[in-house]
């Protein structure tokens, strides 16, 4: 299966990169922001967006580098005698033209959520022979990006490249630069034609849970879950359509909405550490989703860690390698601009990891200086090997510079 999934890939990369150089310019590197989904559901409204936009702002987030809110589902009042769709007027009374023009004020950008079906996936109105209309319509609000849902769709991947294919078209034709993220859970082969079919971003799997990993065989994703579907998928990476692990579930201690079904009874902050780590070696997009007027000073130091946000921004737009794959231990390798690499050693047990790890056995060669990127701090210069201890579902993360 994966050797037919790298041929199909081979023969869609030329036309395929017909559209590399727009989707470079709408996303350059991964998006960056806050989604309404995982904490509040359908209890959204005008004043929770502005309210959070403003914290955006004077709590840092935006200037290191947050600077999309992303409005999920529920947000819909169906569509007017004209058939334009139109937000829901008890939750958003001065429209959406207006939301967007005071998240724009804020130096910040507005996202926005539809669905490749004539409902979306909590039942109300989307997009399915209305792309057109609606990318009109939301290029006149003023939006920047949409999510793309796939509920209530044909469970083939020949409709969905055709849906989504149809849904860029029309943002294209709309007037205004919107990037679009294909939202498929993973479940069409998107790694193969998101490009083609002109996603920015597109998701690997079903939707996050707050969990480490899935125990109670009920469906959901946790972190651990999420890596090991993603890392495989790493020889269909491309600058500028990356992979979407989904939303960060750090600050939600099991108090989200929808991230609590399903076994989402929470994480430590380690754990969380962890889906951060590994969400920026993959180069994933980092939304995060909880409620961010109670924030604790740990989640905010793992979502405003300047040095684990390079990594995740690094220009030079590749992903990370998994070079070491034991029943305790996963390490990866991710090359970075200015000839450094990051190196990310997770420990899967729920033990106390002793680990030597020599450079050597992960391709490289030369001697380096390392720095941890959670203790912001150069750790060993001329080095040839780390050795250390890891915590349970901890991941150590470093960069490397020659010496």
């Amino acid at each position: 299966m994966k050797r037919l999934l790298l041929l199909a890939f081979c023969s869609v990369c030329l036309h395929a990169m017909k559209g590399q150089g727009t989707r470079l310019a709408l996303a350059p590197t991964p998006p960056m922001g806050w989604m309404t989904w995982n904490q509040f559901q359908g209890n959204i409204s005008e004043q929770l967006i502005r309210e959070t936009a403003d914290l955006m702002v004077s709590e840092g987030y935006r200037d290191a580098g947050y600077e999309y809110i992303f409005i999920d589902d529920c947000w819909q009042g169906g569509r007017d005698n004209h058939n334009n769709i139109i937000p829901d007027p008890d939750k958003f009374p001065n429209g959406m033209k207006a939301l967007a023009d005071y998240v724009h004020s804020k130096g910040l950008k507005l996202g926005i959520y539809s669905d490749a079906a004539q409902l979306t996936c909590a039942g109300y109105t989307a997009s399915l022979g209305f792309e057109e209309q609606d990318a009109r319509t939301f290029a006149q609000w003023g939006i920047d990006y949409l999510k793309y849902d796939y509920c209530g769709a044909p469970n083939d991947s020949a409709t969905a490249h055709r849906r989504y294919s149809t849904m860029a078209d029309a943002l294209a034709k709309s007037g205004r630069s919107i990037v679009l993220g294909i939202c498929e859970w993973g479940q069409h082969n998107a790694e193969v034609w998101a490009p083609e079919a002109g996603g920015s971003v597109f998701r690997t799997s079903g939707d996050v849970r707050d969990m480490w990993k899935d125990v109670t065989r009920q469906g959901g994703m946790g972190i651990l879950d999420i890596i090991n579907i993603t890392v495989p998928l790493q020889p269909f990476a491309r600058k500028g359509c990356w992979f979407d692990m989904d939303m960060l579930v750090c600050g939600l201690y099991g108090k989200g909405g929808p991230s609590s079904d399903l076994g989402g009874v929470g994480c430590t902050d380690t754990e969380y550490q962890t889906q951060m780590s590994l969400w920026a070696m993959m180069a994933s997009p980092l939304a995060m989703s909880h409620d961010l007027r109670q924030t604790n000073d740990r989640t905010r130091e793992i979502l405003l860690n300047k040095e684990i946000i390079d990594i995740d921004q690094d220009p030079l737009g590749q992903v990370a390698e998994r070079r070491i794959l034991t029943d305790e231990m996963q390490v990866f390798v991710r090359p970075l601009s200015e000839g450094r690499y990051a190196v990310a050693v997770l420990n899967t047990s729920d033990n106390v990891l002793p680990v030597r790890l020599d450079f050597a056995s992960l391709g490289l060669t030369a001697r380096y200086t390392l720095r941890d990127v959670w203790l912001h701090k150069d750790v060993k210069k001329n080095a040839r090997q780390w050795q250390g201890t890891v915590e349970r579902h901890e991941t150590k993360v470093f960069v490397l510079q020659k010496s």
